[in-house]
């Protein structure tokens, strides 16, 4: 009995041992995410509760809750962030079952293709749209001159400039999860369904769609996420008519050095991103999307 005791013993000291060597390991890491992470979001609530004479307020919150104008730019910032999101998997899903079923070789062409926008400035490529779709654009020019309308489109400082912006700069994100989910189905299944007498179609429909969803929900969620919080783009691309939530954050700082609505509005908006991560994760396997269970 004795020795079974002593054997227990020594067993939870090398555990607490083998703990204490793990945390001291995790240690650099645990201290930059409480730099870069807890620290500026802990301020960023604190300042959240600090009103315009610098006492301890609810004014920033009720501001939010009383005026319809904030209802209007979060109502604006999800339209748009979903809007991008379905844009997206309507183009970028077939985009990429077409490049998984190409050789290797072409498939990795492509794919250097679908990576090249990230070697050029986010900043470069929104001002390469607004030159496009401007009135006097690139595109509205050609347009006319094949007889494809008679006058200029307002292509540009509107929704549809912001979304064909957004829908470029995001495109990427959807491919890159997607197609690593199709390149990883084993084409066996697709030649059982065959030998079953399922036709192409019905192989498709019943095979290989569901098994490449997980690399495109985690694809879309992605992009959604992404969107939430997009800046450039908009701004840009939108000319001051499309209003979302981080063009509001800048504003507040900028022109009203209103930090506290500011902080408000940035704590209220990653609230509601962690709200749409939980509804995923409630209906949705995000260990499978991201490759967490095998």
């Amino acid at each position: 009995m004795a020795v079974t005791d002593m054997n227990a013993a020594g067993l939870r000291r090398d555990e607490r041992l083998e703990r204490l060597r793990l945390f001291g390991l995790a240690s650099p890491a645990l201290l930059l995410v409480l730099v870069i992470l807890v620290i500026p979001v802990g301020w960023l609530f604190y300042v959240s509760f600090i009103g315009a004479d610098g006492s301890f307020s609810l004014e920033n919150y009720e501001r939010m809750i009383k005026r319809k104008s904030y209802a209007r730019i979060f109502w604006t910032t999800f339209q748009v962030s979903l809007l991008t999101t379905g844009l997206c998997v309507l183009i970028g899903y077939p985009l990429a079952y077409f490049m998984s079923q190409l050789p290797r070789r072409l498939a990795n062409l492509c794919m250097i293709t679908v990576l090249l926008p990230f070697w050029t400035s986010l900043l470069v490529r929104t001002y390469a749209w607004l030159v496009l779709l401007q009135k006097n654009g690139l595109v509205n020019n050609w347009a006319i001159s094949l007889g494809l309308w008679d006058e200029p489109l307002k292509l540009v400082h509107n929704l549809n400039g912001t979304l064909i912006g957004m829908v470029h700069i995001m495109l990427p994100f959807l491919i890159l999860p997607t197609y690593g989910a199709m390149t990883a189905i084993d084409r066996d299944y697709l030649k059982a369904a065959s030998n079953l007498g399922a036709s192409p179609r019905r192989a498709f429909w019943t095979v290989f769609l569901p098994l490449s969803t997980p690399g495109l929900f985690a694809g879309a969620l992605m992009v959604f996420i992404l969107c939430l919080g997009f800046f450039v783009t908009p701004a840009v691309l939108g000319g001051g008519k499309v209003i979302l939530v981080s063009m509001k954050i800048v504003s507040n700082i900028e022109l009203f050095v209103n930090w506290g609505a500011a902080s408000a509005l940035g704590v209220v908006l990653m609230v509601l991103t962690v709200a749409v991560l939980w509804v995923a994760s409630r209906f949705l396997n995000l260990d499978r999307m991201t490759g967490g269970d095998h």
